[in-house]
């Protein structure tokens, strides 16, 4: 297993650990689960911006019905 070390004030520190605290979580599972949710948000974002960009590109507009069976629910 990685090791990734950051500097901070105490000020920060102080706060930090004291919110995991409270959340009963260690630092490092709350430093990994927001930077791997940060991740995630921004390749959505990304994704989103694509699917939008195809849209305009070639508007297509679905009834629920159609779109459950494009899908095959």
């Amino acid at each position: 297993m990685g090791t990734i070390s950051l500097r901070m004030d105490e000020e920060d520190e102080k706060l930090i650990k004291e919110y995991a605290k409270t959340k009963n979580i260690t630092v490092s599972s709350l430093f990994r689960n927001a930077v791997l949710e940060k991740i995630e948000d921004e390749i959505d974002m990304d994704l989103y911006h694509i699917a939008m960009k195809q849209h305009i590109a070639n508007p297509q507009v679905l009834s629920f019905d159609e779109m459950m069976n494009e899908i095959d629910f």
